[in-house]
């Protein structure tokens, strides 16, 4: 440890990359740090709802947004951030790689996917069951296969595999899909390759090698169906264990922070679907991480 950063960004998604834009037109002396480029981002097959882009893919999103904080300069340390501690005026992170000094941090840690936590669940995974459709809808081609959740994830995640499966069922706890687009519903009731079984769960999962049977719960009422792939969409978990290290304040399951992204501890900032926004959205994650660095800055400058 040569020296002590004016802040350290964690997290490479939507905000820890727009933090980093604004860090970097400031000259401010940082870092990012970031386990996975991109995070979940990576995962989406289309975005259509942000600013100059009719449709884009996660994966293209992210690659354009690297390049253009890239050219800024700024250094981007693919580590995981494994413990912080406070010592005194500064913070020490601790990855699996380094030890690093920061004033100041961001943290952008994202969300993890949600899990039906079900037996065989784990087993299963890579093995027919699968919480990226972007990354595995290829793989289903004249398949039987449902997508768990009501969410657009849910919808958008159906929509991509009646292109290459079979069938495809949707299932879902609720009686309609009160979370998702209009313009996303309509088209998934439009195409003849979905089905819905709405007040359902699934409640077992059985396979040797491969997925083979779900059993889903309808009404007290259980029955089994084939099926050669299970996409689970049930929504997302923060990764909150840094949060937690620092004994942040919590909303919930989600970090508190005020208007200027400050949380209860001083020189701790937060930003994106880590925090208690109420719209977990690539355009909100952004806008979250420009004011963090901002904030940032104006404290610097003190």
């Amino acid at each position: 440890m040569t020296k002590t950063y004016d802040l350290i960004i964690i997290g490479a998604g939507p905000a820890g990359l727009t933090a980093a834009i604004y860090a970097a037109r400031y000259k401010l002396n940082f870092i990012v740090i970031g386990k996975i480029l991109g995070g979940t981002i990576n995962r989406a097959y289309e975005i259509t709802n942000f600013p100059s882009y009719e449709k884009i893919t996660g994966l293209e999103f992210i690659q354009k947004l690297e390049k253009q904080v890239k050219e800024l300069g700024v250094v981007i340390k693919q580590e995981e951030v494994n413990n912080i501690e406070k010592k005194k005026d500064e913070f020490m992170l601790i990855t699996n790689k380094n030890k690093y000094l920061t004033k100041n941090i961001i943290l952008a840690t994202g969300t993890e996917k949600g899990k039906l936590n079900l037996e065989n669940e784990e087993r299963l995974t890579g093995h027919g069951i699968s919480y990226c459709t972007t990354c595995d809808a290829g793989f289903f081609k004249d398949k039987i296969v449902s997508v768990v959740g009501g969410s657009n994830s849910a919808l958008k995640s159906a929509l991509l595999l009646s292109k290459y499966a079979k069938k495809v069922y949707i299932i879902y706890r609720r009686d309609k899909f009160h979370r998702g687009e209009p313009l996303l519903v309509d088209e998934v009731n439009e195409n003849k390759k979905i089905s819905k079984i709405f007040n359902s769960r699934i409640t077992k999962l059985t396979g040797k090698e491969e997925l083979e049977e779900v059993e889903i719960e309808t009404k007290n009422k259980k029955t089994k169906m084939k099926m050669d792939g299970l996409f689970v969409e049930i929504g997302n978990v923060p990764n909150d264990l840094l949060a937690r290290k620092l004994k942040l304040k919590f909303d919930g399951d989600y970090i508190e922070v005020n208007k200027k992204q400050e949380t209860n501890v001083e020189g701790v900032y937060a930003a994106g679907d880590t925090t208690n926004n109420p719209l977990k959205q690539i355009i909100t994650s952004c806008s979250e991480g420009a004011i963090a660095a901002n904030t940032a800055f104006k404290e610097l400058n003190k």
